[in-house]
């Protein structure tokens, strides 16, 4: 791959935003095993190497196993995730590929039922940022281990 810039030091405003939301996620409500399935089913879609290498390891820190994170590209024809991860992975498909039909309305009540709103929302922005930190590092090339 070609060496591009790291955006921190080209754009330390907007990267020290970025991080400010990474921050301000760090403190939600949201399981941190589940944060880290979103982060690597989302940067699986997205195909980023750098966030799925970075992601792993962090999920496999909180006690994933190596099955599960085999698996995860698979879920919904696992028996090893429970319900409300099942519901994590639909938003995070859903979300992550907005353009196909968006958050639909069986996932979204789904995670209302589960999450309520400020979990729902919490879940959303989530999303949203690992999906920010993927375009930044396939943009950019960032190689894993980087």
């Amino acid at each position: 791959m070609n060496d591009r810039f790291l955006m921190k030091e080209i754009q330390p405003g907007a990267y020290t935003a970025m991080r400010g939301l990474e921050k301000y996620m760090a403190s939600t409500g949201i399981n941190p095993l589940h944060k880290e399935l979103l982060k690597v089913r989302a940067s699986q879609i997205n195909g980023c190497a750098h966030c799925l290498d970075m992601h792993t390891r962090d999920a496999r820190k909180l006690g994933e196993t190596e099955q599960r994170l085999y698996l995860l590209n698979a879920w919904r024809e696992s028996p090893q995730f429970s319900e409300q991860e099942r519901t994590i992975l639909a938003m995070t498909e859903e979300i992550t590929l907005i353009s196909q039909r968006g958050l639909s309305k069986e996932t979204y009540d789904k995670a209302i039922q589960q999450f309520g709103e400020s979990g729902t929302a919490e879940l959303i922005m989530a999303i949203v940022t690992i999906n920010a930190w993927n375009r930044i590092a396939i943009s950019t090339h960032q190689l894993p281990g980087q």
